[in-house]
């Protein structure tokens, strides 16, 4: 038996549901063990909203569906007639099985992720936003630089006539 990851098209929304009703139909279908695993492929991320910082999981591909199987008819009618489910990835309409660097590639991101969840910055250097706390509240700028790793955002503040740097954290700036 050969199992191979392919990509899948669903509707877009409705991923987590139609990856359980994909799971149920398997077992129904006594196919478990051709295919061992339906994924949705989500990072984890930490956000800050009105002052409390969350963990949230964020889709890596929205309307998309890994699935790791060895693609036979019986599969392949189990999918087919699974209400929400699209399509291969593939050439028409052909599923094209994903690469090993491919998969270890997402997989590695998934986990990564997992272990130390990125920080939801929202920022990119030009932007003009609006300090929200501290000593320069109130104070309008401009991003000039956004630090991901450390989740820090440097703001240009006019000051008295002058262009002053401000290193902020950046859930403390919203943008204008």
């Amino acid at each position: 038996m050969a199992l191979k990851w392919y990509i899948v098209r669903v509707q877009v929304g409705r991923e987590d549901r139609i990856r359980q009703r994909l799971l149920l139909r398997i077992k129904q279908a006594g196919l478990e063990d051709k295919v061992p695993e339906v994924l949705l492929p989500v990072e984890t991320i930490t956000d800050i909203k009105s002052g409390k910082k969350r963990v949230v999981k964020r889709k890596l591909f929205p309307g998309y569906l890994m699935v790791q199987m060895d693609l036979d008819d019986d599969v392949w009618f189990v999918l087919k007639e699974t209400s929400g489910f699209g399509d291969f990835v593939g050439a028409r309409g052909k599923p094209v099985p994903m690469t090993d660097e491919e998969i270890s590639k997402i997989l590695g991101t998934m986990e990564e992720s997992r272990e130390k969840p990125k920080l939801s910055v929202q920022f990119d250097k030009g932007d003009r936003v609006k300090i929200k706390q501290g000593h320069f509240e109130n104070f309008d700028g401009v991003v000039d630089e956004v630090n991901l790793e450390k989740g820090l955002v440097k703001v240009i503040v006019t000051i008295f006539g002058r262009a002053t740097p401000v290193e902020l954290e950046y859930w403390e700036v919203e943008p204008i």
